[in-house]
């Protein structure tokens, strides 16, 4: 056991480090298994020594930064989190610059790989488990690509594989058929534009949101095409899709391989591509990990949990 402590520059800094009910400060004891106590003027933390290690770091980064700033967003605690226990930094990352003076910025080293790639490739496969941003900030690249004038177009897909449950029939027009597997993607969309603007540039067709087989026998110029939930895709599909990309256009593929809808016995088009097309030059491929996960801090868990071979008790 050890322990360690952390003078307070200012106690009213204190309220914007712990957070709200001390909400950041339950987050730092529970992901690092630490305890934080506040006495004559110091933070005392006490538990294993690695912890206790990390746990200074993240406090000190935290306190510095509220002093800064005021009061501490849950994004703040987890991109710290994040680099302290990666052991790397993301300062210095890419910043994108979307629209209503919105940036997006990575919160994990993995993600700052990411973005670089991004902008350094055409031709961009990404896995990872849920909620490490593989689709958010492939969308946040194609909308600030879109602002700068670098693409005429952003064409987001999505294969329309039911994830384990059948939706049978489903009443209305095509795009009340296809809008539930597409929602992911506008639900992105709307982090980062106005619905006015949105439907503004749908109709004029720089925005378009289909299903991955509308993509049959087109060729896309000078546009950001994403594949999102591409370990859903057959081979065949996948085939198809790479073989859209046009002059002065970029593709970003993602997917989770460990959760595939496909019927049993049916190959994923995605782990068939990061196969298929190791060692082309101008094609990369980036793995983010639990680490990298930046949704509610239970999700890395649940992760973590499913990941993990379970102990059944017998009745």
């Amino acid at each position: 056991m050890s322990e360690n402590t952390i003078s307070v520059v200012n106690t009213r800094a204190l309220v914007g480090l712990f957070g709200t009910c001390d909400q950041h400060l339950r987050r730092i004891r529970e992901s690092l298994g630490v305890s934080i106590s506040v006495r004559d003027g110091q933070i005392h933390i006490r538990g294993d020594e690695p912890a206790v290690a990390e746990a200074t770091k993240i406090l000190e980064q935290l306190q510095a930064q509220a002093h800064r700033q005021g009061l501490l967003a849950a994004d703040d605690v987890s991109r710290v989190l994040a680099e302290v226990r990666g052991g790397q930094e993301v300062s210095g990352a890419i910043t994108l610059e979307v629209y209503n003076g919105r940036q997006v910025r990575p919160k994990t080293a993995g993600q700052s790989r990411y973005l670089a790639t991004l902008q350094e490739q055409d031709l961009v496969f990404c896995t990872g488990p849920a909620g490490t941003g593989k689709t958010y900030l492939a969308v946040a690249t194609a909308v600030a690509s879109l602002k700068a004038g670098a693409i005429r177009r952003i064409v987001l897909v999505r294969p329309a594989v039911e994830a384990g449950e059948s939706l049978g029939y489903l009443p209305g027009d095509l795009q009340a058929k296809i809008n539930p597997y597409l929602r992911p993607l506008f639900d992105a969309l709307r982090e980062m534009m106005e619905h006015d603007m949105i439907r503004r540039y749908t109709e004029e067709d720089l925005i378009e949101v289909i299903p991955l087989a509308y993509m049959r026998g087109r060729t896309l110029n000078d546009s950001f095409i994403i594949l999102d939930e591409a370990q859903n895709t057959t081979v065949a599909q996948m085939k198809m899709f790479l073989t859209r990309m046009g002059n002065g256009s970029k593709i970003v593929v993602s997917g989770d391989t460990t959760q595939v809808d496909l019927p049993p016995q049916t190959h994923s088009g995605l782990v068939d591509a990061l196969e298929r097309l190791r060692g082309i030059r101008g094609v990369a491929a980036v793995a983010l990990t639990n680490a990298d996960i930046v949704r509610h801090r239970l999700v890395q868990e649940i992760v973590d949990a499913y990941e993990r071979p379970v102990k059944r008790v017998r009745s």
